[in-house]
C-alpha cells in the first residue's frame, strides 16, 4: 500500500474527530430520550425499537454505496456532502415539529451519516501511516465516544428545556459548523488509481477472515452499544430514576469506552496488544456487561453501562486498526463502508432483537439474549487464532 509516512498536523485530524463526534452526538442523544414516545410499555418498547433502527436501517443500505463512491471521487467531498445533508435533515422536523416528521428526519439523518462517517473513517486511514492507525482510530474513536457521552445527557438537558425541536436545531447548527470547518482544514486527498475488481473480486475480500473477524467483532459491539444508550434509561425509569440521571448514568457508558479506546490503539501500536486477543477480550466484557443489565435498580444499570463501555472501547479501535492495515488504500472507502454496513446491521439489529424478546418476555431477557450471542462470538474468537491479524502492520507504509 502506498500512503504517507508521517502522522497527519492535528488541524487536519480536528474536523474529522468532530465529524466523528457529530454522528455519535446525533444517533445516541436522541436515541436516549425517545423512551417516552408511547405510554403503554410493549408498543413503547417496540416503537422505540424501531426509531433507533431507523437511523441505521439507512446506514445499512448506503455506506457501502457512499464508501464506494468516496474510492471514486474522493472522501473529502463526500464528507462535506454529508455533514450539510446532516444539518438539513435535522433543521427538517425543527421546522415541522410532528410525529411523522420526526420518523422522516431520523431518516434523513441516518441517509446523511452514511456518506460522513465513512469517509471520515477513510480520512483518517489515509492522513496517518499504517504504524500508527492504532493510535489514529484510537483518538477518533474517543472523540465518537465523547459525543455518545454527552449526547444522553446533554440530550436529555436539551429535551428538557425545550423538547426534541431544540435538540434537533442544536444537531442542525453543529452539522453546518462542522462542515465549514472540514472544508477549512481539511486537505484534498485525490482517488488512487484502482486495479479493475470483479465482483468475484469484491466477494473474496469480503469473506476473508481478514474482514470478517474486525467486522463482526464491531457489528457485536455497536448492537451492545446502542441497546446500553437505548434501553438502559427504560431499566432505570423502571427503577424510579428521572430522565437526566438515566442520561448521566448511560454515560458512563460511552465515558469508559473514551478512556479505553486511546490507550486501546497505543497498546496496539506499541507491540503490547495483539488484535486477536484484544477483540476477544471486548467481546466477553462487553457481554458480561449485558449480563449485568439484568440486575434490579441502579447496580444494574451502572454496572451494564461500564462493562459494555470498556468491551466496546477495546473492539473499536482493533477492529478499525486491523480494517485499515489489511486493505489497498485505493479501496479504503470501499472497505470502511462496508465495514460500517456490518455495524450498522449490529446497530439495528440489536434494539430490534432486545426489543422482540421484551415484548414477549421482558426486558431483562431482551438484555440476556444479546448478551449470549455476543458470549458465542468471543469463544468463536478465541477459538481462531487465525481470523484476524495478530498485531500492526511493522515497517514502512508502502
Amino acid at each position: 500500500m502506498s500512503g504517507t509516512t508521517s502522522a497527519a498536523p492535528a488541524r487536519q485530524m480536528w474536523p474529522l474527530y468532530a465529524a466523528g463526534f457529530t454522528t455519535a452526538f446525533g444517533a445516541h442523544g436522541i436515541a436516549a430520550n425517545l423512551g417516552g414516545f408511547s405510554a403503554d410499555a410493549v408498543t413503547s418498547l417496540l416503537v422505540l425499537g424501531g426509531l433507533l433502527a431507523l437511523y441505521d436501517g439507512a446506514e445499512v443500505l448506503l455506506k457501502p454505496v457512499f464508501g464506494t463512491l468516496a474510492d471514486r471521487i474522493g472522501a473529502r467531498p463526500v464528507l462535506l456532502g454529508g455533514l450539510v445533508a446532516f444539518a438539513v435533515a435535522s433543521a427538517l422536523y425543527v421546522v415541522a415539529d410532528s410525529p411523522g416528521w420526526l420518523w422522516a428526519a431520523r431518516l434523513g439523518q441516518g441517509a446523511a451519516a452514511s456518506a460522513f462517517s465513512p469517509s471520515a473513517s477513510a480520512l483518517v486511514a489515509r492522513l496517518n501511516p499504517a504504524a500508527k492507525h492504532g493510535r489514529a482510530f484510537g483518538s477518533y474513536g474517543f472523540y465518537k465516544a465523547i459525543g455518545y457521552t454527552l449526547g444522553p445527557l446533554l440530550g436529555g438537558v436539551l429535551v428538557w428545556g425545550g423538547g426534541l425541536r431544540l435538540l434537533f436545531a442544536v444537531l442542525a447548527v453543529l452539522g453546518v459548523v462542522v462542515a465549514v470547518w472540514a472544508a477549512l482544514a481539511v486537505p484534498v486527498v485525490p482517488p488512487l488509481p484502482k486495479v479493475r475488481q470483479t465482483v468475484l473480486d469484491l466477494a473474496r475480500r469480503l469473506a476473508d477472515p481478514a474482514f470478517l473477524a474486525p467486522t463482526a467483532a464491531l457489528a457485536a459491539a455497536t448492537a451492545a452499544l446502542s441497546v446500553g444508550v437505548g434501553f438502559l434509561p427504560v431499566s432505570g425509569r423502571a427503577a424510579g430514576l428521572s430522565t437526566v440521571a438515566t442520561g448521566a448514568a448511560v454515560s458512563v457508558l460511552a465515558a469508559c469506552a473514551a478512556v479505553v479506546q486511546p490507550r486501546a490503539g497505543r497498546a496496539l501500536d506499541e507491540g503490547r496488544l495483539t488484535t486477536r486477543c484484544g477483540l476477544a477480550v471486548g467481546l466477553f466484557v462487553t457481554a458480561a456487561g449485558l449480563t449485568c443489565a439484568v440486575l434490579p435498580g441502579l447496580t444494574g444499570v451502572l454496572l451494564g453501562a461500564a462493562l459494555i463501555g470498556v468491551g466496546t472501547g477495546l473492539i473499536t479501535p482493533l477492529g478499525f486498526a486491523a480494517l485499515a492495515s489489511s486493505t489497498p488504500q485505493e479501496r479504503l472507502g470501499q472497505t470502511m463502508g462496508t465495514a460500517e454496513l456490518g455495524r450498522e446491521l449490529g446497530d439495528a439489529g440489536g434494539p430490534l432483537l432486545v426489543a422482540a424478546v421484551a415484548s414477549l418476555a421482558t426486558l431483562s431477557y431482551g438484555f440476556a439474549a444479546l448478551g449470549l450471542l455476543i458470549g458465542a462470538g468471543a469463544v468463536v474468537a478465541f477459538a481462531h487464532r487465525r481470523s484476524v491479524p495478530a498485531g500492526p502492520v511493522t515497517g514502512t507504509d508502502g
